[in-house]
């Protein structure tokens, strides 16, 4: 278990029902959080009682129920105002995920502000959810995408991103956190880099939201977008913060009902924030399961898991590095708990097959970051990301598959 002592990690592990299964006779063991986390029984409840105590639309209602729910619903926007430390609530916009959040802002933040010969900066390791929705806006506006390499360790060269800014750069989008290669890039230096000369910077939060503590005051990013099935929370959940001054200046990205203020044939005019952004009947269930979800994180504290996944990533990688012909891709050494490698002359999709059948839950394949695979000269690895209720035991569960896999193959 965790060498971190005030840590029960088998406590925790009770809270997630899923992980109390076998699967092809074997217990689980559960290492592509990265693709999705599991959810603990408390969020597990929390949706059950929605939907048996107390469902019903909400805002636009004068009875009790739909009272009750829009009082919970702008209550969790409240839980992710503090968990992130946004300045307001009404910076809080709820979407359904991190590409509806990031595709949000490029088709608004768009349609405002980039015009012919404009430039927008992305980095080599973006997921797809951060690079085609930038490629998109580019081809319609007839903008120009630059592209800031990396490292062979995976880490973004600053330099050739400060090289890169022009007159023309409108905005720059980053992850915070890698998820092939788990590398935390240094968006404050980006973020300070990209204010001097007043760009605003979007951070892509996917993987960052559950590993560490997140204050968007302190980072002074202009945009943070992540997902709640990645943080513990349901799945077609997410969030997108953006600064008040933005989101008052950036057109609607979708119409209907809720983000209106007046319908008329003459004309339409838009409601307040942050509702001229939730058009429709929003996912209300998952937002307040999302909130569930950070109160869970924030009971057992971010600061105590973020020290219990570290602890696993070194033991893995302690583990890993005695086997030989393993190439691990990603090797900064800021990096959060994710495992990108590869066997020597074994397929990943093989490797992840076998793995399976011991009971092991990898992901293999190009992680949605076809680009950065192209750096490294490769299809794909096998990665392996642990969370909050994964075990120093699990990881010599793998070290020891993995050495199966070899036999197997050799």
């Amino acid at each position: 278990m965790s060498h971190n002592v005030s840590y029960d990690v088998s406590s925790i592990r009770k809270d997630f029902p899923i992980l109390g299964q076998y699967v092809h006779n074997k217990p689980l063991v559960y290492l592509d959080n990265a693709a999705t986390t599991q959810k603990p029984q408390q969020v597990i409840d929390r949706i059950h009682q929605i939907y048996t105590k107390e469902n019903s639309n909400i805002h636009r209602g004068v009875h009790y129920l739909s009272n009750k729910l829009t009082e919970e619903y702008e209550n969790a926007r409240e839980t992710v105002r503090s968990f992130i430390n946004a300045r307001h609530s009404h910076e809080v916009v709820f979407t359904n995920g991190t590409t509806h959040s990031i595709n949000a802002v490029a088709y608004s933040f768009g349609e405002k502000y980039i015009a012919e010969g404009d430039e927008i900066i992305i980095t080599e390791l973006e997921h797809h959810a951060n690079i085609v929705p930038w490629q998109v806006l580019a081809e319609r506006k007839q903008a120009r995408l630059k592209v800031v390499p990396i490292n062979d360790q995976g880490e973004i060269l600053l330099d050739a991103f400060q090289r890169m800014i022009s007159p023309k750069t409108k905005i720059v989008a980053v992850s915070h956190i890698s998820n092939s290669l788990g590398t935390i890039n240094d968006v404050e230096k980006i973020i300070e880099t990209a204010h001097q000369h007043n760009i605003p910077v979007l951070l892509d939060g996917a993987q960052s939201i559950q590993h560490q503590e997140v204050d968007v005051q302190q980072l002074d990013c202009d945009f943070y977008v992540f997902s709640g099935h990645k943080v513990y929370g349901p799945n077609g959940s997410g969030v997108l913060y953006g600064k008040e001054k933005w989101l008052e200046e950036m057109p609607p990205y979708q119409t209907g009902g809720e983000m209106i203020q007046k319908v008329t044939f003459a004309g339409t005019t838009y409601n307040e924030l942050p509702f001229k952004f939730e058009a429709g009947t929003p996912n209300y269930v998952g937002a307040i399961g999302t909130a569930e979800a950070l109160k869970y994180i924030r009971e057992k504290g971010i600061r105590a898991i973020a020290g219990h996944e570290e602890d696993l990533l070194h033991y893995a990688t302690a583990q890993m590095g005695e086997i030989p012909d393993i190439t691990i891709y990603g090797t900064s050494n800021r990096k959060i708990s994710v495992l990108s490698f590869l066997i020597k002359g074994i397929h990943h999709y093989d490797t992840g097959m076998v793995l399976d059948k011991m009971g092991i839950a990898v992901r293999t394949g190009h992680h949605c970051t076809e680009p950065l695979m192209n750096h490294f000269g490769i299809e794909g690895t096998v990665r392996a990301s642990f969370a909050m209720y994964n075990t120093r035991d699990e990881i010599d569960r793998l070290r020891d598959a993995l050495i199966k896999v070899k036999q197997m193959f050799s």
